[in-house]
C-alpha cells in the first residue's frame, strides 16, 4: 500500500467517525482533540515497546502492532486536517534525512 492509498482511507475512517461523534455528542472532535488522541495512542506504543522489551508488565490489551498501524492513521488523519499532503511530507522528510547522512534510505540488514 503506498502512503497515499493509506492518507485516503484514513481519511474515509475519519469521516466515518466523525458521524459517531456528532450522533454522541452533536459535534465533531477538533484538529487539537485528534493530535491530542494521536499523543495519547503514541504513549501507548511506548508502553507497548517497554512491553515487548520485557520492560513494563504485558497486559490482556497488548497489540502493538495495532497502535503502530493507529499512529499512522492519526498522522495522515492530521496531515489532512492542516491540509499538508501525507506522501508528499513523509517523502520530503526521508530525502532530506538520506541526504543528511550521505544514505540512499533504504533498509538493510546492518541498520535492522
Amino acid at each position: 500500500m503506498d502512503l497515499q492509498e493509506v492518507a485516503d482511507r484514513s481519511v474515509a475512517i475519519r469521516e466515518a467517525y466523525h458521524g459517531l461523534e456528532l450522533s454522541i455528542h452533536g459535534s465533531k472532535w477538533s484538529t487539537e482533540e485528534d493530535a491530542l488522541a494521536f499523543m495519547t495512542d503514541a504513549g501507548v506504543v511506548a508502553r507497548h515497546v517497554m512491553a515487548h522489551e520485557g520492560r513494563w508488565p504485558v497486559d490482556d490489551g497488548f497489540d502493538l502492532d495495532a497502535k503502530i498501524g493507529e499512529c499512522v492513521w492519526w498522522l495522515a488523519v492530521l496531515a489532512q486536517r492542516c491540509d499538508i499532503d501525507f506522501d508528499g511530507c513523509v517523502e520530503a522528510f526521508l530525502r532530506e534525512r538520506s541526504a543528511s547522512l550521505g544514505c540512499d534510505g533504504s533498509a538493510t540488514d546492518d541498520a535492522r
